[in-house]
């Protein structure tokens, strides 16, 4: 496609949740240390809520790169809007067991056995559901807090990760029992303008550029389209690249970002 014509090694703007790009803009950087230390020091669960295409999944899979696997056992829910004993089977399901039956005593028992011998092997389990915030049962919210009570003398023997919508933090509210076993409840804000700039020099030097494409009103016009909406902002550059290429520019320009606005 156009990757030639820019001399690019790779497209650099596309909208898949891909780890090796994760751009450590501050709030995105935060919440991955904050991550790492919960589960690192057995604190409990974490929450990470932010508006939609800011880089919760994108956060989730660089967080999942830091963990070790030998060190430990990780699950990923990315469809979580299931009932109580369903959500439980596919939570076993992530971590590669075999519960006897789908019956809530069978699941909790062999999810507990199995969060002790992790523990006995000086393994840690992680639990990370993406989506949170379609969680509409609260039996859901009962189970994954009875799970959490499950603690060895000096650390939890579950880590668990929610990532979802700003409603996900106000369905917890509701839940104060669940709330208070939570070590961090962070926020991802939206990219200023500085950072929407910061955000696509970091995607095209990952994608091998070697000199600038976007041109300063260009990248500003990129930011008023696309309000930093990480989202938006890949959507927006990559049809940038792409118009660029069929019109032979020399660079992105702010006329070009209107253009592909449009396109949008």
């Amino acid at each position: 496609m156009y990757e030639r014509y820019w001399k690019l090694a790779r497209s650099p703007f596309r909208n898949v949740p891909d780890p090796t790009v994760f751009c450590p803009l501050p709030a995105h950087q935060d919440a991955l240390e904050r991550l790492v230390y919960a589960v690192d020091s057995g604190q409990g669960g974490v929450v990470v809520t932010g508006e939609s295409g800011c880089g919760k999944s994108t956060l989730s899979r660089a967080f999942l790169l830091e963990l070790d696997e030998e060190k430990y056992d990780v699950g990923l829910v990315i469809n979580p809007a299931l009932p109580p004993d369903e959500f439980l089977y596919e939570v076993a399901m992530q971590l590669d067991l075999s519960p006897a039956s789908s019956q809530r005593f069978a699941l909790f028992r062999c999810l507990s056995d199995h969060l002790l011998g992790n523990a006995a092997e000086g393994r840690a389990t992680v639990l990370i559901v993406d989506e949170a915030h379609l969680i509409s049962d609260e039996a859901v919210f009962e189970d994954l807090r009875m799970l959490l009570n499950l603690q060895a003398n000096d650390r939890q023997l579950l880590s668990l990760v929610l990532v979802g919508l700003p409603p996900l933090r106000s369905a917890l509210d509701a839940f104060d029992a669940f709330r208070q076993r939570m070590a961090f409840c962070l926020s991802l804000d939206t990219p200023d303008e500085k950072q929407t700039s910061q955000y696509i020099d970091f995607r095209l030097e990952k994608a091998g550029a070697s000199q600038p494409i976007f041109t300063e009103d260009a990248v500003r016009a990129i930011y008023e389209e696309s309000r930093g909406i990480l989202r938006n902002v890949n959507k927006l550059c990559d049809i940038c690249l792409y118009e660029g290429q069929k019109r032979n520019a020399q660079d992105v320009s702010a006329p070009l970002v209107r253009v592909a606005a449009g396109l949008a």
